[in-house]
């Protein structure tokens, strides 16, 4: 088996903290998701994340105008430099303060950072050559008093406008000038959020977070000592020709700004938290802390929209460089939206589980997956554009376990406030749910293959229910256990059913046969989870001491034990007494996964390691770490001593009390609502694996983890075969090759080259007798690609007949083919299925027309008959007209 497998996606987690961003052409949103950065293409209905870590959680980024860097920044000021576009990292820098804002210049050429009560700008490292010392500073300004928040430039790239917890905004100019001094904008009277320059730049709006926005501009003299822009160009230091020119080009610079207009939003029991402007519309998109979000149309401050997204404040705000687009973040929830403000309309809403993933189960065409959350919801997930397309909020408590039927069209759900729950995913509503006699929790669950009976283990009362999924009754109760039933699952034949339990010990039942007696199979430590092998022959299952233990189901012995103590173990927590080697609490897995085949199990625990074993040999194949974030507890192997104090680690002591602003400090969450150790004011969150399992297809694997859902797959597409190009291989020949009449090789060759009008062309020059061999023929390295390009051609072009035999031809030729990976032809699929229903509607409608035209023929005919009375002869005259 195959064990290369790489992260691909980032899932159930949108967005956390930070600010979000979009791209130059308005087409994806970037935002911050712990420690990573995730793109969402909202064109194509796709996400990815990037493949670069921060050390700690992202607190702000910033994307080049060109597109092409990307820096992010994290909680200690700690940056990276990635190209955009390749995933790849550039260059690391740390800032060694907090940074709050930071912005590339219009121009791209300088990168502006603020830096505590100081603001840096260095020079933008080129993303082309690798540079020994690329971060250049540039210049470091300063005059503010308290930390900077936000830095604004101008389009010109000659002046940047920034505001500060000093209740001030100040403009400065990018390199010195003659007599100039940085200009302050004082006046509000709470911190200055956001300060904007209009399209002319003769307007600077400066937003408190009070509710108050100032409309700066040009002073008219207002006294005999004050005086006008002209006469403050004209007393500019230099008086000759080149000091005038100088005065003309820095007229922002050289202008006395007044305030010349106060407003208020008037939102009573509110406070702005972001906001942005869009220069050539005059928007001013503000969020507000009890989640409603506003338009107002600058300089009139006329309101033109606004709405309540969400019942938390909105941490981030922006807005696409078209100005149709807003995206909104709220960090509390983990929601991200964008909203086409014009038409009212969601563009994109997503949001990920409140608190922990707890539990997670693929579909079994590998296509969807299904989440369980603290929250007591349950969301479906694509897997390949990582979107979330349903959540179903029946629960009211911590969802324990999700599975689905084999055939795949419902998902099943056991919950700690006492139901198992069934849901139809075609209509997408809760058509079943199962309850206990005497209320219960669930923490386990199984369906039966043919999806006529599911299973749930209890958590108090030790019992295994069993349910009829037509009926909806209870058919039996499971007595044997005598601690909670940690794990169920029944075998791919779907006559036995194996139970694991803290008593030590792990139950096969034949819930088919006339006996339910069982005889219990005693283990060497409490059981965690349970797996059936695909082929129904053996069990694995993890105990509390590390192990992996093996049962041969036939005979109801243990076959073989393997001591995974030493890989799981890794990482230690901040409070810990002892190093992750000596350290026995996290050395345990607590789920437990056969890959498609058999020959592997996949295993996760209470650690930052994901860890393969090999069945046979009993050996680790591979290990994964699935998060280097320092945020989280468990990353770091050490403890650094510079962090350790009298009163314990630094990051143990909770400062909550020392924030500057009234509402950070207080602490408004009720006892037992947040999920840890209570008696603890403050709870970090460790890296740890609730659930993994592997996707059907053998293909792919997924863990629910502290920083989501995390999906690792076999990622063979991106993979670039330099045997497939040769110096041969040129357009020119490609053409001379389809002359001479070797069709299929010029296809191969186009197909390789993937210029799409050079494929076009050898693809219509294929006779249609040809068709289905050239099809027959073509290799399965070109199947995927060539279906792609004719699901494209249908939609585009006039050749009806040509483009439906190459479509029966290939999934005639490669119907077993495309039904193996039917995972990754699924989009292919849904275009050739999208243009063949295009064609059809088209056709009808055409025969609709035609069959509309003959029948006004005939009827008119039929009254040429009647108007000459002629009975048979008159008809025919009337035909003969018509048809003339």
């Amino acid at each position: 088996m195959k064990a290369n497998f790489v992260f691909q996606n980032l899932c159930g987690t949108v967005y956390r903290q930070g600010n979000v961003v979009f791209t130059p052409d308005g087409n994806s949103v970037l935002s911050p998701v712990g420690n990573r950065v995730s793109v969402f293409d909202l064109v194509n209905n796709k996400s990815r994340t990037l493949p670069f870590e921060n050390r700690k959680n992202i607190a702000c980024i910033a994307l080049s105008p060109d597109g092409n860097v990307l820096i992010s920044i994290d909680e200690d000021g700690r940056a990276i430099l990635v190209h955009f576009r390749k995933g790849t990292v550039l260059h690391h820098i740390s800032f060694r303060s907090k940074v709050s804002h930071v912005a590339f210049s219009p121009d791209g050429k300088y990168i502006a950072v603020t830096h505590g009560h100081k603001i840096q700008v260095w020079n933008t490292p080129s993303q082309l050559v690798r540079e020994f010392a690329p971060f250049v500073l540039h210049r470091e300004y300063t005059g503010h008093h308290d930390e900077v928040v936000s830095i604004c430039w101008s389009k010109t790239s000659r002046y940047f406008v920034t505001t500060s917890r000093d209740m001030t905004a100040r403009l400065y100019t990018l390199n010195p000038l003659e007599g100039f001094k940085p200009k302050q904008f004082a006046g509000h009277r709470d911190v200055v959020l956001g300060a904007f320059f209009s399209e002319d730049e003769k307007t600077i709006y400066t937003v408190s977070r009070d509710g108050a926005v100032f409309a700066w501009s040009a002073k008219r003299g207002v006294a005999d000592d004050d005086s006008d822009v002209e006469m403050d160009i004209l007393d500019a230091p230099s008086t000759s020709a080149s000091g005038a020119n100088l005065a003309l080009e820095h007229t922002v610079a050289y202008t006395r700004w007044g305030i010349s207009n106060r407003h208020f939003f008037n939102q009573p029991g509110t406070k702005v938290v972001c906001a942005t402007f869009h220069p050539k519309t005059s928007l001013l998109i503000v969020g507000f802390s009890t989640g409603v979000f506003g338009l107002w149309e600058m300089p009139d401050f006329t309101p033109v929209h606004t709405l309540s997204i969400s019942n938390e404040k909105i941490s981030s705000v922006a807005v696409s460089a078209s100005g149709e687009w807003l995206a909104f973040g709220a960090a509390k929830l983990g929601q991200l939206l964008v909203w086409e403000w014009q038409s009212e309309s969601y563009v994109l809403k997503q949001q990920g589980h409140y608190y922990d993933m707890n539990t997670l189960g693929f579909s079994p065409d590998g296509q969807n997956i299904a989440t369980g959350g603290e929250d007591g919801k349950v969301k479906l997930w694509n897997a390949a554009s990582g979107f979330c397309f349903v959540t179903f909020p029946e629960h009211t408590a911590s969802i324990s376990s999700v599975e689905f039927a084999k055939q795949g069209q419902i998902l099943f759900s056991a919950s700690l406030d006492g139901t198992v729950r069934a849901f139809d995913l075609i209509r997408y509503r809760n058509f079943r749910t199962f309850t206990s006699p005497t209320p219960v929790q669930f923490c386990s669950l199984a369906v039966d293959p043919s999806g006529d009976v599911v299973c749930a283990g209890s958590q108090d009362s030790f019992e295994i229910y069993m349910w009829s999924v037509q009926t909806g009754k209870l058919l039996d109760i499971l007595s044997g256990h005598t601690a909670p039933v940690s794990g169920l699952a029944f075998s791919p034949s779907g006559d036995q059913l194996a139970s694991s339990s803290w008593d030590r010990s792990v139950r096969l039942w034949s819930i088919f046969g006339r006996s339910r007696a069982s005889e219990p199979i005693t283990l060497s430590a409490e059981a965690t989870a349970l797996a059936f092998r695909p082929d129904g022959k053996e069990i694995c299952l993890s105990t509390l001491d590390g192990q992996l233990t093996f049962i041969d189901v036939a005979e109801g012995v243990i076959k073989s034990v393997i001591e995974g103590r030493r890989d799981i173990s890794g990482g230690r927590k901040i409070d810990d007494r002892l190093t992750a080697a000596n350290n026995a609490a996290s050395k345990y897995f607590n789920s437990v996964a056969y890959t498609a085949d058999g020959a592997c199990v996949l295993a996760g625990g209470s650690s930052k390691y994901v860890v393969i074993y090999d069945r046979a040999e009993g050996v680790m194949i591979k290990k994964f770490q699935i998060s280097e974030n320092l945020s989280l507890d468990g990353t770091l192997e050490m403890l650094d001593n510079r962090k350790m104090t009298e009163a314990g680690p630094v990051d143990s002591i909770d400062t909550t009390g020392d924030n500057s602003d009234l509402e950070d400090r207080l602490d408004k969450t009720l006892p037992g609502a947040a999920k840890g150790d209570l008696s603890k004011r403050r709870y970090r969150r460790e890296a740890k694996t609730n659930c993994v399992r592997f996707s059907a297809t053998g293909r792919s694997w997924a863990a629910a983890s502290t920083e989501g859902l995390l999906i690792y797959s076999l990622d063979e597409s991106t993979t670039f075969d330099p045997f497939d190009l040769s110096l041969d291989l040129t357009p020119a020949s490609i053409i001379s090759t389809m002359e001479s009449g070797d069709h299929l090789i010029a296809l191969i060759m186009a197909l390789r080259l993937s210029e799409k009008p050079l494929i076009q062309r050898v693809y219509e020059t294929v006779p249609p007798s040809s068709i289905r061999l050239v099809a027959r023929q073509l290799p399965g390295v070109y199947i995927s690609q060539f279906m792609k390009y004719v699901s494209d051609h249908i939609e585009s072009s006039p050749h009806v007949e040509f483009d439906l035999l190459w479509v029966s031809a290939m999934l005639t030729s490669h119907g077993r083919w495309v039904k193996e990976h039917k995972g990754e032809m699924a989009g292919t699929l849904r275009g050739l299925v999208r243009g063949l229903m295009g064609l059809e509607s088209s056709v009808a409608k055409l025969c609709d027309e035609n069959t509309f035209a003959l029948d006004y023929i005939i009827s008119q005919a039929g009254k040429g008959t009647t108007a000459n009375g002629n009975g048979h002869g008159g008809e025919s005259n009337g035909v003969m007209e018509i048809e003339a």
